[in-house]
């Protein structure tokens, strides 16, 4: 549960979940075995097609033995080296027939009523296999067709992993949400270091313009004054009379060198005043990630103190490096009408030097890893099931799918390693 993710993982969301799916009805699936029937056997339909059973029957090639009125087929995926395809064997009772005896075809309806067929073929090793390959994950309803010495023979069975069932209030309480899959932008994305400082030629300082000592000061560090406010008194030796020191601009004292009763001489600085509404964020870039910083591109900059964010542009790549750091500088504007951006904090800078449209993309969070693949999990319904992703591009948020899923596929965004706990506290079984 995790596109818009929640941030940490908790030992707790999981447990809660598991109680959650205990007392509300959620329940993980695998593999609920096989049915059987024959022509003199036709009791119900749970007697035939869906009859489960506690354990599907083997062969002696380890494959699911389906046996009726008097034949069998043994039903296996090769894997071994392979891509995965369905192959069978041909049995009359305990005997082995010839591939050419028979014919099997083996319709599967995965999630979301998605039909595949795979029609088997005699080999010459006496097996018969499919051409087509049988897609991950191998979780579907199966329907077996075969002919054998011209009898028709069926039978029909779940075969399910890497699913489970959530109820929709539970998944809503657990925070497991679910976005379509579609298309995007993934970005080239640079993640530097930067520090704030005041815009140059918004600093200014109040000046005595005559000698003679200080009667009044009206402002301290850290107060806000506007343009033409009076910030100092001061009596003129020249001419006995006391004239006042005002603020040529509005912002914020940064500094005062004064103090009541000293003595001001011509030219002094009283105050130091700033306009911080705006700051320069000076980032350094190392090595080759500098020939890729040009002026014009978006960057986000993170205040370190509460993680809040402010979009900008680079506006240019100062001439030179920086001597201690051996770094190229660039700069960027940022506003700062809150006045919670300080000079000199330290800062974090994401740089996006390109973009690229994909085809189709999700959030980094909702990727897990099940097995040896990178997968993600889809909702049908109340139903939701792995599937494994090959991935493309990413950024720091995104990642481009080139398959596995298809547009308008409902992706777990958030919470999905609460989905890929119940799939795995089930078993996921992997029997075909």
């Amino acid at each position: 549960m995790t596109l818009h993710s929640s941030k940490t993982v908790s030992l707790i969301g999981a447990v809660a979940l598991a109680l959650l799916l205990a007392s509300c009805g959620g329940t993980a699936t695998n593999e609920e075995g096989h049915g059987d029937e024959s022509e003199a056997d036709h009791a119900g339909e749970a007697e035939g097609e869906h009859a489960e059973a506690e354990e599907a029957k083997k062969g002696e090639h380890g494959g699911r033995l389906l046996e009726q009125g008097g034949y069998a087929v043994e039903l296996a995926i090769a894997e071994d080296g392979t891509p995965p395809k369905y192959q069978a064997w041909l049995y009359q009772g305990d005997k082995p027939l010839a591939a050419t005896a028979g014919s099997v075809e083996v319709r599967l309806k995965r999630l979301g009523d998605v039909a595949e067929n795979h029609t088997l073929k005699p080999q010459a090793n006496g097996s018969l296999m499919a051409s087509s390959i049988v897609g991950e994950p191998h979780s579907f309803d199966v329907e077996v067709m075969a002919k054998i010495d011209g009898k028709d023979l069926r039978w029909s069975y779940p075969s399910y992993e890497g699913r489970t069932e959530i109820a929709a209030k539970v998944a809503t309480d657990a925070g497991i949400r679910v976005q379509p899959a579609a298309p995007g932008v993934v970005a080239d994305e640079h993640e530097v270091q930067g520090l704030l400082t005041p815009v140059e030629g918004r600093i200014a300082k109040v000046m005595a313009r005559f000698p003679g000592p200080i009667r009044n000061l009206r402002a301290n560090v850290g107060d806000r004054v506007s343009a033409g406010q009076g910030l100092a008194t001061i009596e003129s030796n020249l001419s006995l009379t006391s004239y006042t020191a005002a603020s040529p601009i509005s912002g914020v004292v940064l500094a005062r060198a004064a103090s009541i009763g000293s003595v001001a001489n011509e030219g002094m600085a009283l105050y130091e005043i700033a306009d911080l509404s705006q700051l320069w964020v000076d980032i350094h870039v190392f090595g080759a990630d500098a020939q890729h910083i040009r002026p014009g591109v978006p960057m986000t900059v993170t205040r370190m103190s509460d993680g809040v964010t402010a979009e900008t542009v680079l506006e240019r790549v100062l001439p030179g490096t920086a001597t201690a750091s051996q770094s190229t500088v660039a700069r960027a504007t940022i506003a700062n009408l809150d006045g919670l951006w300080r000079p000199g904090s330290a800062v974090k800078a994401k740089i996006t030097v390109a973009q690229q449209d994909a085809p189709l993309v999700v959030p980094l969070a909702a990727l897990q890893d099940f097995r040896d693949w990178k997968v993600v999990f889809v909702r049908v319904g109340d139903l939701y099931e792995i599937r494994a992703v090959e991935l493309g591009k990413r950024d720091g948020t995104r990642v481009e799918i080139l398959s596995g899923i298809k547009p308008g596929d409902q992706v777990v965004v958030e919470q999905s390693y609460l989905v890929k706990a119940d799939i795995e506290k089930s078993g996921a079984s992997h029997d075909h």
